[in-house]
């Protein structure tokens, strides 16, 4: 029977090695470039995947420092065509916890970027033994655009600490690994809620659905019992350049004996004074206790929240009083924990997880100026439909450098139109690159253009940093011509509402001109119809609005075959006809 059994054993073995032995695998530590994102000192880890600095050690308590060994939040992106993805890895701790799954525990998540910015998740056959395993089969590996497969968006382990990692695809398919996004993050300090507790797998961590539905990078800097907002903490999170700081810690500071009334007072004082003189403008957000689910059976529950509560939200009116800008709160009503919404009567299960993400996603978008409507054209998102022509993200990036080393007087946001014309950022595609360098890069014009854009890839830019940093003296735009086929002229006119209103929010100096779009083939008369519309929008904001398209049309009002190459994009002669139009609205 034993020597039945080690045959299988071995029969079993070699085909795991057969099939190992046909995949690549990648090391994420190896890489050239960083590629764990949610470290804030990636450069400084004593071990690959720790959430603090190496020199904390010596200043943050124990328990702070070893829990600072655990990944939440950590992601790791990369693109493939494969139809197979397989995740192994080691963790440090084997203890498994009571009141949360393996798979929130020590488990990975895997989420996948469609072509036109739609998220979806991808269902892992996972083995849980000395090197844990998740493998990820049947994946339809494209979309109908190219070949280049997919963005994915690995979740580590929210309560265990990664050793060791690797991300394996077949030989023959296409791996690549890509950089941490250069945006800033939202860094989270709290306690075991925004640890990850209990969550069922790390993507249903509220502060991991936070990251998804703000398509932002989050710095997970909770503590499981000991968010505490201790100096040591505050400290370190100085030092971060932040898009806003959450700091969500009551939930460790209920004990009375330990945290009298006027210690929570000082601590959070103390905490919003250290981050205001460091970083002037960022925004902080002050989060209470969501409170318990048996708080009205547990009077001694209830009272414990609602102390912390009240103490914090006094201390707020206090800082609001003394002057302090830029603060903001989120309540214990605005959170709205339900009965079933946890674990235990305190940590929340998926549903609570849920309800946490909803509230503070409603608190940024008002605080960060990023509003969503109900069409698609109202809802930013990325894309990745031209990659043979050029990399949508590597661009975005290319333009937020810019916007810190060399930003423009002035910016143009458009789709392929003006994207393959010229200009800056250079693009490897570019049609009558000579007459934008002679004429509009002496005026300062910025080339903000991406091909394939439409009204909700525009939207995403601006929310995610293209006019932040600097001041333009004009802000251009033709913008909308890739949504005809999409949305009716209504949606697309919501469309430009919220990207004009992002606009003079970010820029409120800038003189904005607001083009219609140019005529195209076999669209001329809708074409016509919009422009009246975006002409109306462009008015109503207090907006200039141009329109440079007759040039490009007959007597009979349809378009000029002459000066298009496929019925949409200017030829040499259409964009030599198209700058002398749009000379006159540049201004010296």
């Amino acid at each position: 029977m034993r020597t039945i059994l080690a045959l299988l054993f071995c029969f079993q073995l070699s085909i795991l090695t057969a099939q190992d032995s046909i995949i690549k695998w990648w090391n994420p530590v190896t890489n050239e470039f960083p590629v764990i994102e949610g470290q804030a000192w990636p450069n400084e880890v004593e071990t690959p995947y720790d959430r603090l600095p190496a020199r904390a050690e010596k200043t943050v308590r124990k328990a702070v420092w070893n829990l600072s060994k655990h990944s939440a939040g950590l992601k790791i992106r990369f693109r493939s065509n494969a139809e197979e993805i397989i995740v192994r890895y080691k963790v440090r701790q084997k203890k498994a916890m009571d009141h949360m799954p393996a798979t929130g525990v020590s488990g990975v998540d895997l989420y996948a970027i469609t072509s036109d910015g739609a998220t979806l998740w991808a269902n892992g056959k996972r083995e849980f033994s000395d090197t844990i395993t998740y493998r990820f089969g049947g994946l339809q590996p494209n979309d109908r655009y190219h070949e280049l497969g997919r963005e994915y968006r690995l979740d580590l382990p929210l309560y265990n600490s990664v050793e060791w990692m690797e991300i394996g695809v077949p030989t023959n398919t296409r791996f690549e690994a890509l950089p941490v996004r250069k945006e800033k993050p939202i860094v989270v300090y709290g306690t075991s809620i925004a640890h990850g507790a209990c969550a069922s797998r790390p993507g249903m961590a509220w502060t991991s659905i936070l990251g998804r539905n703000l398509d932002r990078p989050v710095l997970n800097l909770a503590f499981s019992g000991n968010g505490r907002l201790e100096k040591e903490l505050i400290d370190l999170l100085v030092e971060i350049e932040a898009k806003i700081y959450i700091l969500d810690c009551l939930p460790n500071l209920t004990r009375e004996k330990q945290f009298s009334d006027i210690e929570i007072e000082n601590r959070i004082i103390n905490s919003v004074n250290q981050l205001r003189q460091e970083r002037p403008d960022t925004p902080i957000l002050l989060t209470e206790h969501a409170g318990y689910s048996d708080g009205y059976i547990n009077p001694e529950r209830m009272k414990s929240y609602t102390r912390v509560n009240t103490i914090q939200k006094n201390t707020f009116d206090k800082l609001i009083n003394k002057g302090i800008t830029n603060l903001h709160y989120l309540s214990y009503d605005e959170l709205g924990l339900q009965l079933d919404d946890t674990v235990d009567g305190t940590h929340p299960n998926d549903l609570g997880m849920m309800h946490y993400a909803e509230a503070y996603e409603t608190k940024l978008r008002e605080i960060l100026q990023e509003p969503l409507g109900k069409s698609t054209t109202t809802l930013p998102v990325t894309q990745l439909r031209e990659p043979y022509k050029y990399d949508w993200e590597k661009r975005h990036r290319q333009i937020l450098e810019m916007n810190k080393t060399n930003p423009p007087k002035k910016v143009i946001l458009a789709n392929s139109i003006i994207h393959f014309w010229g200009g800056l950022p250079k693009s490897e595609h570019a049609t009558e690159e000579k007459s934008w360098d002679n004429y509009f890069t002496p005026l300062g014009l910025g080339n903000y253009a991406y091909g394939w854009d439409r009204l909700e890839n525009v939207l995403w830019r601006i929310y995610h940093g293209e006019l932040d940093g600097f001041k333009a003296e004009q802000v251009l735009g033709m913008i909308s011509t890739n949504n005809l086929h999409l949305n009716t002229n209504e949606e697309i006119i919501e469309g430009h509402k919220l990207i004009l209103q992002a606009i003079q929010n970010r820029q409120p100096q800038a003189d904005i001109i607001w083009f219609g779009i140019l005529p195209r083939r076999d669209n001329e008369e809708r074409v016509v119809q919009l422009n009246t519309k975006i002409k109306e929008t462009a008015l109503n904001f207090k907006v200039k609005y141009a329109d440079v398209g007759a040039i490009f049309l007959k007597e009979d009002n349809t378009i000029d075959e002459s000066l298009f190459s496929d019925g949409l994009h200017p030829n040499k002669a259409g964009y030599k006809k198209m700058r002398k139009a749009l000379m006159p609205y540049l201004k010296e």
